[in-house]
């Protein structure tokens, strides 16, 4: 098995807090500078690549002396802008070694949400490939909340994957790939060596948050995965203290657990709406409108709506659920919830009289939805 690694131009590289760190105990120099020394190759090579890197709450929390990871939302934000600093300046610093210039991107979730700032982002980050400046990018922790994180930066670094149609992604962590159980553990557990992005058996074999340091787990490495693969992208998951990791991975060498996208690439618009985390509200649809979407490719009509939930206006994403409550579909909506809620129900004949107008016979045109 080689590695899909050899054939992709554009990477996706995500490097996790206990890696950046040395597991909390300060920005670990020598293994920043042995990733920009392979990186440097991989740019050698005609590659292009992207590097997320988490780290900065680790090492605002080391420089301030927290002890635990604090559960205080502005004290977490103070971490991230003191840490940041650090982080900021020794990738500078290790990629300068290698003639290469670096960036420092930080993006939140209303930054890909945003249909100009999610152009804007992408703009951004494909100029700066175009330079020749390889893109630091880490969430901004010192201006998000819960309610709008990404969650953690395996999944920032799918959404990035999506956002510039990158070929690969590669998640640097401290295990060497996905096991069919914790190793940790379990002394049986064996290496699956490669699996389809988006099986559900890999979801089921993952567990949850592998330390104190990180937020996330092999399981969010494995919806990662998925997310990245709705784009096209193929994602490698592997020990990132290996020896030339990066470098024997764009050698063609099969290293840690490779999981393979089984689809091709989304149009930008469909990719856009399948990357948003949070939608403006939900409409519920019977059984036979889920069927006309998932089965045969329709557009949802007003008919086939049974309830709306949340508010939100024209041209807004929303959500599309079954009546069991699972996602089937976001779409950009042509009604606003107050008159999907008076249409709903209704055949598309009886929409302007309803509401004397008439922005398109359909809820949400096919053209504008894409499945989850």
């Amino acid at each position: 098995m080689n590695s899909v690694i050899q054939k992709s131009t554009r990477i996706i590289i995500k490097v996790g807090s206990s890696l950046v760190t040395n597991d909390g105990r300060g920005l670990d120099h020598a293994a920043i500078a042995r990733w920009a020394a392979q990186i440097a190759g991989l740019r050698a090579l005609g590659k292009e690549v992207v590097l997320v890197s988490s780290g900065a709450i680790a090492e605002g929390m080391l420089r301030l002396g927290f002890e635990q990871r604090p559960t205080d939302i502005h004290e977490l934000q103070a971490c991230a802008a003191v840490g940041q600093m650090g982080l900021a300046q020794i990738y500078e610093t290790s990629f300068r070694a290698h003639q290469l210039g670096t960036a420092q991107v930080l993006l939140t979730h209303a930054d890909l949400a945003d249909r100009e700032r999610y152009l804007n982002a992408r703009s951004t980050l494909t100029t700066l490939l175009r330079l020749g400046v390889v893109p630091i990018i880490n969430e901004n922790d010192t201006v998000v909340t819960d309610e709008i994180k990404f969650g953690d930066n395996d999944t920032l670094g799918a959404l990035v994957a999506n956002l510039i149609e990158a070929d690969a992604l590669i998640i640097l962590t401290d295990q060497h790939g996905l096991y069919s159980a914790d190793p940790r553990k379990d002394p049986a557990a064996v290496l699956i060596a490669q699996g389809r992005a988006g099986d559900p058996a890999l979801e089921a074999m993952a567990g949850g948050a592998g330390t104190s340091i990180g937020r996330g787990g092999m399981l969010t490495k494995i919806l990662a995965a998925k997310r990245a693969a709705k784009s096209g992208a193929h994602t490698i998951i592997a020990w990132g203290r290996d020896s030339d990791v990066l470098a024997r991975l764009a050698n063609g060498e099969a290293i840690g657990t490779e999981l393979v996208a089984q689809t091709g690439h989304l149009t930008a618009r469909k990719q856009w709406m399948a990357d948003h985390l949070h939608t403006a509200g939900q409409v519920v649809l019977d059984a036979g409108a889920v069927q006309k979407l998932t089965g045969e490719g329709k557009s949802l009509l007003p008919i086939g709506v049974v309830e709306v939930k949340g508010e939100f206006g024209r041209g807004a994403v929303i959500t599309c659920v079954g009546q069991d409550g699972v996602p089937v579909a976001r779409g950009l909506s042509n009604y606003t919830s107050a008159e999907t809620r008076r249409i709903m129900r209704k055949p598309s004949s009886e929409i302007e009289s309803i509401l004397g107008f008439v922005e398109g016979r359909e809820l949400i045109h096919r053209d504008n939805l894409v499945l989850v």
